[in-house]
């Protein structure tokens, strides 16, 4: 009898841990198709109907995918079954502004960084990305004109994975844009915020319309498009939720990662501080100089503002900076006299790539410190 019951409970005990294995392989699965199903092609086709109407030949069922060139800029694709009319006006229609919600986006993305990579690849996939890694839509008006500035120093690696999702992203919101790689010369400690004060002046240089600048880590990538890279009417932070920090804003100033300013809002608080060398403090700084203008910083919704790191070692001659807290504590008495107003820099060498343009510069070192005693 005790057999009996032994094996009766054991029978129960095996059906509940497999009804246990079948719920947890439902629940997989389910997950699994809720990120994939963007990229099948019903899904993508449900999706992006209206973007697929205005071009038959685009390829949005991929993150990446590409719509191949036909001719000239704004030129639709020829359809096989029609001859060009001869009645056709010789005067094209005016281009229109481009929609405050771009048609053709995709909503939440795969970001993987396992495939092998390769700059070659970046261009493939890229036809319509003109030297020096600038785009303009060419089927309607962009509303700003962006410049997206990364600091740098070999981060080659990830380098090509930024560009690998970031240029089909941009495409997809139709923006106007530049990619600028401001690569600190020699091997002296790393300064960001200054790299990118030397970047917005460079980018003006370059070209005196950009209006608004982003500000990307190189190793921050977005994990859904519909995360719009351009200026608002208060600075934006982009990098709301990042995988290391478990998606979370990890405290209410934090300003790290990815933002954005316009270049009057830029200006408004002097740049970005130049006396921040080694890591962390200046994202902090350029945080409280916003406030202290009276500017508030606005930030995307959180299922939106997602970002994947690639992770990595720390840099050498990255360490963590020992004066950022009491630089933090003194923004207000140093925000007029250090920033793009002070800005000193030797310009080395700008070099326009296919997907990017380069710009090493020499920015210094940083001052020696008072020895105690």
């Amino acid at each position: 009898m005790t057999r009996l019951l032994l094996g009766v409970t054991l029978e129960r005990i095996c059906k509940a841990v497999l009804l246990l294995c079948l719920l947890h392989f439902v629940i997989i699965m389910i997950l699994y198709f809720d990120v994939y199903a963007q990229h099948l092609d019903f899904f993508s086709r449900f999706n992006t109907r209206n973007a697929s109407r205005a071009h038959p030949f685009s390829n949005s069922s991929r993150p990446n995918g590409t719509v191949p060139s036909y001719g000239p800029a704004g030129a639709e694709a020829p359809s096989p079954s029609t001859k060009p009319s001869t009645n056709q006006s010789a005067t094209e229609k005016p281009l229109q502004p481009c929609q405050e919600t771009p048609p053709g986006l995709v909503g939440r993305l795969l970001i993987e960084f396992s495939s092998p990579m390769s700059m070659e690849r970046v261009q493939r996939e890229n036809p319509d990305v003109r030297q020096g890694g600038k785009y303009t839509p060419p089927d309607c008006l962009p509303r700003q004109k962006v410049a997206i500035l990364i600091p740098f120093r070999h981060r080659e690696h990830h380098l090509k994975y930024w560009l690998h999702y970031l240029h089909p992203i941009l495409r997809r919101q139709k923006v106007a844009y530049g990619i600028y790689i401001i690569n600190q010369f020699g091997e002296d400690t790393f300064n960001r915020a200054k790299l990118l004060n030397v970047g917005f002046m460079e980018a003006l240089k370059d070209d005196e319309e950009y209006d608004c600048f982003i500000f990307s880590d190189v190793d921050l990538i977005p994990m859904d498009d519909r995360n719009l890279y351009r200026c608002y009417e208060q600075p934006r932070h982009f990098a709301v939720g990042m995988d290391k920090f478990g998606f979370r804003l990890p405290y209410a100033g934090y300003f790290g990662g990815v933002s954005g300013l316009s270049k009057s809002q830029f200006l408004k608080i002097n740049g970005f501080p130049n006396e921040y060398w080694g890591w962390g403090g200046e994202d902090d700084d350029i945080f409280n100089r916003i406030s202290l203008n009276g500017m508030k910083v606005s930030r995307p919704d959180i299922r939106i503002g997602r970002y994947r790191m690639i992770k990595h070692e720390r840099d050498k001659h990255n360490e963590p900076n020992p004066q950022r807290f009491t630089k933090i504590q003194n923004t207000k008495m140093t925000m007029k006299r250090d920033g793009i107003s002070s800005l000193q820099y030797r310009l080395v060498e700008i070099s326009r790539q296919p997907m990017y343009t380069n710009i090493t510069v020499e920015i210094g070192r940083p001052p020696p410190r008072l020895a105690r005693g």
